[in-house]
């Protein structure tokens, strides 16, 4: 399954897998066991790994409530997700000539296991408010790695996913024509505004001499095997102990940008195409794509006035 995932084109986007979705697979049915590579002590097993074992002819809807059941209680957005991956499995396994039958249906979509699937529900208060934006800046900016404070501002000023950003080559970004082009996970990519004070941020990171770990051309590198920042998160966990802060996540800081926007009464739309949310046609009676220089006019606008709120004057 996982070899027609690295080489197969999604029926949904048409377009190849993401890696970050094959790795979810991948991690969600660990069996654990193996050494941290942050902390110590083993890995947990992931919320698939009581499944491996199973045959699929006891992939019955009484066995997957049971195991819904179990996983939920300690860990329910992740258990929503392996659901989620299990489906689209089954759906596979259904359509391949050699396992037909023996799962019967769509048994994930049963009427009983619907019931017992978790919420994916966003923690409250994960999102930053008006107020914190002052002391958040003064503790990212104050970071001693200046790679990671850099990401973590460019994070909340364009409200990308922190795989997008983590994944940005020097090749993505166009300081002439102030735009930047995003992998994005819905329609492939999208090309974005690249900000004044995004510009900035990155072109002092362009002052960098480049190291041979960075032959992919990473704009936010790091001294990780695959030669771009892996883990911002211990930078920004820092940041927000120092801002006395409650914890944020990094999609969080997403969020924080669609909220945010909402004060200088952006377009949904907008907001939604620079963010690379689905369409929404019901949000915008019909959906439509903006040029970039109307993107740039709003994004700017954002910008800025996110800017005032954390006493930035641009240079």
């Amino acid at each position: 399954y996982l070899e027609e995932l690295r080489a197969g084109i999604s029926a949904k986007t048409k377009r190849p897998y993401s890696t970050r979705y094959i790795a979810d697979h991948i991690n969600l049915s660990s069996r654990g066991g193996e050494s941290k590579k942050r902390g110590r002590g083993p890995t947990s097993a992931g919320p698939l790994a009581s499944l491996l074992d199973l045959p699929l002819s006891e992939l019955t809807p009484e066995n997957i409530a049971a195991w819904l059941s179990t996983e939920r209680q300690n860990r329910p957005t992740v258990t929503a997700h392996a659901y989620r991956l299990l489906r689209a499995f089954i759906k596979w396994a259904n359509y391949q000539k050699k396992y037909q039958g023996i799962i019967h249906g769509d048994i994930a979509q049963d009427h009983n296991v619907r019931k017992v699937v978790p919420v994916s529900a966003s923690k409250a208060g994960d999102c930053l408010q008006k107020e914190q934006l002052k002391i958040w800046f003064s503790a990212v900016r104050s970071l001693n790695n200046p790679i990671a404070s850099a990401y973590l501002q460019v994070l909340l000023l364009t409200g990308a996913r922190r795989e997008e950003i983590a994944s940005l080559r020097w090749s993505d970004v166009d300081f002439k024509w102030s735009s930047m082009r995003i992998k994005d996970k819905i329609e492939g990519e999208r090309i974005i505004p690249l900000t004044p004070y995004v510009s900035e941020l990155l072109s002092a990171l362009a002052q960098f001499p480049n190291s041979d770990v960075n032959k992919e051309g990473w704009v936010f590198r790091s001294n990780s095997k695959s030669g771009k920042i892996i883990e911002p998160r211990s930078a920004h966990n820092r940041a927000l102990a120092r801002a006395e802060l409650p914890h944020i996540s990094l999609h969080g800081l997403r969020r924080s940008f669609g909220t945010l926007a909402e004060w200088v009464e952006v377009p949904t739309g907008i907001v939604a195409q620079i963010m690379g949310h689905k369409p929404s046609a019901l949000a915008e009676k019909h959906y439509r794509r903006r040029p970039l220089d109307l993107l740039r006019k709003w994004h700017e606008k954002i910008e800025r006035w996110i800017l005032q709120q954390a006493n930035i004057v641009k240079k």
